[in-house]
This record gives structure tokens, C-alpha cells and sequence, in this order.
């Protein structure tokens, strides 16, 4: 190609054979077309077998549908039939509710460990969230019970699900879908109490919230209740002696006292696991404390054992399985391998891209990497990285403050089309404001100590021409393309995603790329200052290609890696987590986190294919970002 330097070529030793350039060439397509095969076939035999295990091998039926709710609303959900519930042998019903910033998926586990017993389930995404609509209402949790209510009366009062038991029909939930569980129980508990008839619900189950386990709610019960809250919940402060211990915790107290009879002594210690009143006369209660982290919670084999056998009982399900027989977590292992292995499918199928006409422009020699620094050099550049992960740490508590004066409608939960995401909104001010402070901090280098030290802005692979960088977007496209092309093909026929505990990839609704066309080119910032960084400024010569990108891994996490060890260090030695009004954003690292340690390898990857540091920033921010969109609140207009 015109103006490009000629490839170097290592001397030959006498009689030795090499290879042309078009043979190695050839040699590459072909590995790279390997590799792709290799990571597609782990992506759907992963697949494959995570269907198997959530139909629990064919002996459950599994399906999508689409409730049509009150003002236009609509609730989607993933329905959980065994077998053996039939017209003739009616079997009993749990909608499952997750909580804020949840989705369906995030707890199809208990639906899964509740369909092998015998128990219909239905795992609903709440509004907002996932592929439900919005809700009118700013409480949806408390007012509708996320969709909740609506679903309950779908199976309790219309003919269509026969297969269900009527008068077995229950509701589980985890943190704001264990106050949506809890509230529908006091919903229809007040509807039982107008018409004289029992309650549409039988028996709740609430995990991870005591807020409304108040004598003004309590009173209005008229089902089984089972209650499970984290020993090391975050939100423990906030519970009325300010920790998880529910042994004395007035609302444990207050939710066991109201299920006896008003002339019975009241409880004023809860035995932990014991069971209260009568699951006939629907006063049954019970309280299970286990010692996890609030958003382990739901992933805790124990926590999910007492679920299953709350339910069995007060359903009078007698199932040959133990409680802790359970298979779920085999399907998050199994996710997990189509998440990694969906991700890695992109680099081979660059490769190949690369080769065709259409793109084979894009490819230029490597740049050569800077200089090995000396001892002044090195301490620039690890006070730097320190400098840049710090700017991080502090910066992102304020910024999720800042998003809520700067989004008012989606911090008030009200629908709107100006940036919708609550809980994004603060992760795009952080991002470009790291991403700018990332470009500063590459400029201080590279002014201080680079340009006096051999380094030339050449090596940063800076240089494009508009007509490249249009080839180069379409290039990230075809790759987005691909990668949630093979994502929907997969959720088509096995009716599931890639996802690992809360780490999830999923399908999305085709507004969605209205919000990636909003949110992408501010993300995109900090997606082209962490490119520029790791290939501009972490490429040193004669460093293993390991240890460097090692490094970038480290310095592109350690930021909020440290937000999370301040937080949890501080509950670990207090009692009560550093940021309290803020406890749910420092949660949502935890799938934050990973992307970040991930993303220079990506980025280095795809720098070291065309010589450029664009295909890299641009191909993740579109995957990266499309994955943040689709796993959060999402408050768009009716």
C-alpha cells in the first residue's frame, strides 16, 4: 500500500525454508477462521445445554409471553410449566419478582428450582425494566407490584392458565420485588377483605427488604409470609436498629407477631427458621438470616433452600428433591462460557473482516511501541496511573448527585426520552469525565517526560482520514451486528442470553438503539481515552505482552475496584457501608468492574490489527454500552 513502510523480515539461515507473505496470510484466515468456529460452537452448545438445564431436561416448558396490563402497560414474562400441571392435576403458581435494575433472568433460578417441584412459575421483568413498558405510576413496586398484581390476577380470575391452582397462587421477590411481593400480599389482602372471599395470594415470600414490614401494611396480610434478609445487607442501616440481625429486628418481630392471635403473648425473640401460625388458616410466618452480601443474596444455595421449602409447605408439595438439590447454578457456569466466548468471537471475525476488500484499508504496520522508560519514567508513569484511578474513585459518588439534578425526569422515575436511564445517567458523566481527565493525564506523560525520551506521537496510532474513519465505524457496525445477531438467533430457539449472576447480555427492544445513538457518542469518550492510553502509552518496548496488558487491566479498574473496597471494608469494620444514599450505584460495579478490566485487552487486540486505536474504542463502546443500556431501568414514554 502507497506510503507504508516495508514489512521487516528476520534474517534466514542457510537452507532454511520460509514462508511467502500470502501463505502466512493464508495461515492466519485459517486460524482465524478456527477460532471464530471454536468460540461460536461454545457460545450455542453452552447455549444448548443452559435451555436443557432451565426446562430441567424437557419436564418444563418454557416460553415468553406478553401481558397486556391497565393504562396501556404491558408486562413480559418467562413462563415455567411443568409437565404435570394440567387441567386435570391444576398445580400451584409463583410469580417471581426481581428487584431494581433486575431483569427476568437475574432470577429465573428460583423459578427454575420451583418449575422441578412441580410449581408453575412465572418470572416476570418488572416495569421498567427489561421488555415490560413503563408504569404511570413513580412507585410502581408498591403500587403495582412491578406488573405483579396484574399477573396474579391474569392466573387468578380469567380461565386461560387452567393448569394453575387457584387457590395456590404465590409471589417471591428480592429486594424492591420483595417490597412488590409484601405489598401484593396487603393489596389483596384489602380486595379479601371487600368481597369476603381469601386472598388471591396464598403466600409471599420477601428476600432482602424490611421497609414496609410496617403494622400499617402487616395488618392488611392475609397470606403465608416468609421472610429472608442478608445478615450483611447494605441496606442494613436503614432497618429500625440499623443492622441485618434479624433475631430482634422489629420488623422481623412485627411480620411473626401478626400471623398469631390477638390473645397470644407477643414473640420477643424470632427463632431464625422457625415456623409460626398455620399455613391453612394462612397465617404462617417464618424469618431466615443469612449471612451474604445483599446482591449474593438470590445466588446463595441456602437462601434459594429456604424459598423452595416455604413454598412446599405452605403449598402441602411433598417433592422427592431436597431443597438443596439444585441445577441453576450449572446454567450461570454455563452463561458464563457463551458471555466469554461471544466476546472473544469478535476478535477472529475482525480478522477475517479485515481480509475483504471492503476493509483490508483499514489495516496499517504497528506502529513501534516507546521506548523502555527509566527509573524517572516508570515512577511518571505509575504517579499517573495512580493520579488517573484516584480521579475515578472520588469522582463517581458525586456524579451519581450530579445526574439528579441534571435528569430530573428519570431520577423522579417519570417516562421521558431525554437520557431514561436513572442509574446510566451517572455512569456517562463519570465516563466522560475520566475519559477527559484520561486524555489530560496521556498529554502530562507524554509533555513532562515522553517527547524528551524518544517518544513521537506516531506510535499512538493516532492518524486517520475522515474517509477511514467512516470505513472504520462501518466496520464496528457489521462487528455490533454480528454480535447481538448471534445473541437474538440464540434467545430465538433456546430462549436464553448470555449472562453470569448479574452479569448479563440480553436481547433489546428496537428503541433501544435510539438510546445507543443518545448514549454512545458521550460514552464513547472514555471508550477512545482508554484506547489511546493502553496503546499510546502502555505499549513498551520489550515488556511482555502479558504484564502490559495486565497493567492496563488494573489501571482501567483499580478506580472503582477501590470505590468497592473502601465500601466494603468499611461495613466489615463498622457495620454500616461508607456510602449509604448511594449503596445501590457502588452495587452496580460489581458488573461494571469486569467490563472495565477486560476492555484494554480488547482495545490492544484490535490496535494491533490495524495499527490504529479506533475499530477498538468504537467496536467496544457500541457492544459495551448496548450491554449497560439493556440491564438497568429504563423509564421511556408509553
Amino acid at each position: 500500500m502507497p506510503g507504508k513502510p516495508p514489512c521487516e523480515q528476520p534474517p534466514v539461515a542457510a537452507g532454511e525454508v520460509t514462508a511467502s507473505p500470502s501463505a502466512a496470510e493464508g495461515v492466519e484466515s485459517r486460524s482465524a477462521a478456527r477460532l471464530l468456529l471454536w468460540a461460536v460452537a461454545a457460545v450455542v452448545i453452552a447455549s444448548v445445554l443452559a435451555s436443557l438445564i432451565e426446562s430441567s431436561w424437557g419436564a418444563v416448558k418454557v416460553q415468553g409471553i406478553k401481558i397486556p396490563t391497565q393504562d396501556g402497560q404491558w408486562v413480559v414474562a418467562d413462563l415455567f410449566k411443568p409437565a404435570t400441571a394440567t387441567r386435570k392435576t391444576p398445580a400451584p403458581l409463583v410469580v417471581v419478582v426481581p428487584g431494581f435494575q433486575r431483569s427476568k433472568e437475574e432470577l429465573e433460578n428460583i423459578a427454575v428450582e420451583l418449575s422441578r417441584r412441580g410449581i408453575v412459575a412465572v418470572a416476570i421483568d418488572p416495569y421498567a425494566q427489561g421488555l415490560s413498558s413503563s408504569s404511570l405510576s413513580a412507585q410502581t413496586a408498591t403500587t403495582e407490584g412491578y406488573g405483579m398484581f396484574a399477573v396474579v390476577d391474569y392466573a387468578a380470575k380469567t380461565d386461560n392458565m387452567n393448569y394453575v391452582d387457584k387457590g395456590r397462587i404465590g409471589a417471591t421477590g428480592h429486594s424492591a420485588g420483595g417490597n412488590a411481593a409484601i405489598r401484593g400480599a396487603a393489596h389483596f389482602g384489602i380486595e379479601a377483605k371487600k368481597t369476603g372471599k381469601p386472598s388471591a395470594l396464598d403466600a409471599v415470600f420477601v428476600s432482602g427488604y424490611l421497609l414496609s414490614f410496617t403494622d400499617k401494611v402487616l395488618s392488611n396480610v392475609r397470606s403465608n409470609v416468609g421472610m429472608s434478609y442478608a445478615y450483611y445487607d447494605e441496606g442494613a442501616y436503614r432497618n429500625a436498629l440499623g443492622n441485618g440481625d434479624m433475631r430482634h429486628a422489629p420488623e422481623a418481630l412485627r411480620l411473626v407477631n401478626s400471623g398469631r392471635s390477638p390473645d397470644a403473648p407477643p414473640i420477643g425473640e424470632v427463632a431464625l427458621g422457625r415456623t409460626y401460625g398455620d399455613a391453612a388458616s394462612r397465617t404462617l410466618r417464618v424469618v431466615y438470616n443469612e449471612r451474604v452480601l445483599h446482591p449474593f443474596q438470590p445466588y446463595s444455595v441456602a437462601a434459594i433452600a429456604h424459598q423452595i421449602e416455604f413454598f412446599e409447605k405452605v403449598f402441602g408439595i411433598s417433592s422427592r428433591l431436597s431443597s438443596r438439590d439444585q441445577i441453576w447454578y450449572w446454567k450461570e457456569l454455563l452463561g458464563l462460557i457463551a458471555l466469554v466466548a461471544a466476546l472473544v468471537a469478535l476478535v477472529p471475525l475482525a480478522r477475517i473482516l479485515l481480509r475483504t476488500p471492503a476493509f483490508a484499508s483499514l489495516v496499517h504496520p504497528l506502529p513501534p511501541p516507546q521506548p523502555r522508560p527509566d527509573r524517572r519514567g516508570r515512577l511518571v508513569g505509575l504517579g499517573l496511573s495512580a493520579l488517573g484511578a484516584l480521579v475515578a474513585c472520588v469522582t463517581y459518588i458525586p456524579m451519581t448527585e450530579l445526574a439528579g439534578r441534571l435528569f430530573v425526569a428519570a431520577s423522579n422515575r417519570e417516562p421521558t426520552w431525554f437520557f431514561p436511564q436513572r442509574m446510566n445517567n451517572p455512569v456517562l458523566l463519570w465516563a466522560v469525565l475520566n475519559g477527559l481527565a484520561g486524555f489530560l493525564l496521556f498529554y502530562l506523560g507524554y509533555r513532562f517526560y515522553g517527547r524528551r525520551h524518544g517518544v513521537r506521537p506516531e506510535m499512538w496510532g493516532g492518524r486517520i482520514g475522515a474517509a477511514e474513519l467512516v470505513r472504520t465505524c462501518a466496520l464496528a457496525l457489521v462487528l455490533f451486528t454480528c454480535y447481538y445477531g448471534l445473541l437474538f438467533t440464540v434467545y430465538y430457539f433456546l430462549h436464553v442470553d448470555y449472562r453470569f449472576l448479574f452479569m448479563g447480555v440480553r436481547v433489546f427492544q428496537p428503541q433501544f438503539l435510539i438510546l445507543l445513538a443518545m448514549y454512545a457518542p458521550f460514552l464513547f469518550v472514555f471508550f477512545l481515552s482508554n484506547s489511546v492510553r493502553v496503546n499510546g502509552a502502555m505499549r513498551i518496548a520489550g515488556q511482555p505482552e502479558w504484564r502490559s496488558m495486565l497493567a492496563a487491566g488494573i489501571a482501567n479498574s483499580a478506580g472503582l475496584l477501590l470505590i468497592v473496597a473502601v465500601q466494603y471494608v468499611t461495613l466489615a469494620a463498622t457495620g454500616t457501608v461508607r456510602w449509604t444514599d448511594g449503596w445501590l450505584y457502588v452495587n452496580l460495579l460489581f458488573a461494571v468492574v469486569p467490563m472495565m478490566f477486560v476492555l484494554p485487552y480488547f482495545n490492544r487486540t484490535f490496535f494491533r490489527m490495524t495499527g490504529t486505536v479506533y475499530l477498538g474504542a468504537i467496536a467496544t463502546c457500541l457492544v459495551f454500552v448496548m450491554i449497560l443500556l439493556t440491564n438497568t431501568v429504563c423509564y421511556l414514554p408509553l
